[in-house]
């Protein structure tokens, strides 16, 4: 069958090959979701699934140089994502919460990734830049997974708009522990040791594009507030937010906070949220290709190779995350549905995680020494293999602290699918 679908792809050239690729992953996608519909669980489950089946390691219908040329996806889909989140950074709801969300984000993502560090360094032994790259990429959590439950179940209130918050300061917070952890691992192996610009410049690259973001707010609320129709503010929203995308990927700079502070920046100086519902109508079919994608990546093997290790991984940090959430929650005085269902809902971990990890490994690597450059396979293979698992198991998870905060109404919900039904 493989050699059969390479030989058809063969024949009919590359661009056939990828257009036809595009329409298969996008329609295995929906049928999986008319199968995991029934059992309750996220469309960003049925989407990993059909990116594992249709992949090289089991059906192959998807050629790798095809899977290859994918890549900017992941760009492309956080970018949308974090655009999206940063409407729910207003000035005036932040000024009343603010506080008590920045307490609580440092809490959940520092305690997983403390407890990451302590177990990899002390029970596992490795090493001290593999351990502290590890717990860097734990603080992190998937954006797209849950943004994506949300939408598919239409909740709404208090404790989702903490979830949102959380979970993008928590995303800066990776991104930030990740760089001081890139600066102190290429300063302690430099000839010269510790240097201070090489701690600190990281730092200042991402403050950088945080300002660089609000500007390119400030230049897309400009260009919307003229009379335009739909479809050109559309068409400029999206021109913004892909070249600024591909301008801080050309300087090695991750452009999840820049693009951030340009949603924030956006929505609070046009108090306009028309356009960031109409991204929500034009993103869908990226996002779910983001998703199939990130499924076809994993290779079944890897989930063996890390044993143990990924075992340990996948589930401290989990209680990490939720040990943090409560505690935060209770240190800031919170509600009571963050205190004893925040933690579940912070589970995912996929797209940045994987993303710094290929970045971490590439840099171990670079290091040219051979005990780092042994990490970097195993850093790549626990977060891209338990990336797939917190992604089958944490949208469920997600949607859990949902029904139980009572942050949207099932019966109403089944309703209005019902209704729309053809």
């Amino acid at each position: 069958m493989l050699n059969l679908f390479d030989k058809i792809f063969k024949d009919i050239g590359s661009t056939p090959a990828i257009l036809i690729s595009l329409g298969v992953m996008l329609f295995v996608g929906f049928l999986l979701t008319r199968l995991t519909k029934p059992l309750k669980l996220p469309n960003v489950t049925a989407y990993i699934f059909a990116g594992i089946l249709i992949g090289p390691q089991v059906l192959g219908l998807v050629q790798e140089e095809v899977i290859d040329g994918l890549d900017f996806l992941t760009d492309l889909a956080l970018a949308f994502i974090a655009f999206g989140v940063g409407r729910f950074f207003k000035l005036d709801i932040l000024k009343l919460s603010g506080p008590k969300v920045i307490v609580i984000t440092l809490f959940e993502s520092l305690m997983a990734g403390l407890i990451i560090f302590l177990g990899m360094f002390f029970f596992f032994d490795y090493g001290f830049e593999f351990a502290l790259l590890l717990a860097a990429i734990a603080t992190a959590t998937a954006p797209a997974s849950t943004m994506m439950t949300i939408r598919q179940t239409k909740a709404k209130g208090h404790f989702v708009n903490t979830i949102l918050q959380v979970v993008s300061l928590d995303d800066a917070i990776s991104l930030i522990l990740f760089s001081i952890s890139i600066a102190i691992i290429t300063a302690v192996d430099a000839p010269g040791g510790f240097n201070a610009m090489t701690v600190f410049l990281p730092i200042l690259f991402n403050i950088g594009a945080i300002i660089v973001g609000f500007f390119w707010g400030f230049i897309l609320h400009l260009f919307i507030t003229q009379k335009r129709s739909q479809d050109n503010k559309l068409i400029i929203a999206i021109s913004l937010i892909v070249v600024f995308t591909g301008l801080a990927a050309s300087l090695d700079i991750s452009p999840l906070l820049g693009v951030m502070a340009m949603g924030m920046s956006y929505v609070n100086l046009s108090k306009d949220e028309a356009l960031f519902m109409q991204l929500d109508y034009f993103t869908p079919p990226i996002l779910s290709l983001f998703f199939i994608t990130s499924g076809m990546r994993l290779k079944l093997s890897m989930l063996a190779s890390i044993g143990i290790v990924g075992v340990v991984y996948f589930v401290i940090r989990i209680i990490g995350k939720y040990a943090g959430a409560s505690l935060g929650s209770v240190v800031a005085r919170s509600t009571p549905e963050n205190k004893k269902y925040l933690g579940l809902a912070l589970i995912p971990q996929a797209g940045v995680s994987i993303g710094l990890a290929a970045l971490g490994s590439r840099i171990l690597i670079q290091t040219g020494i051979p005990e780092l450059i042994e990490y970097a396979d195993l850093l790549t293979t626990i977060i891209i293999a338990s990336g797939i698992l917190y992604e089958i198991f944490g949208p469920p998870s997600a949607k859990l602290s949902l029904y139980l905060s009572k942050s949207y109404d099932p019966k109403e919900l089944e309703k209005e699918r019902h209704s729309q039904t053809i």
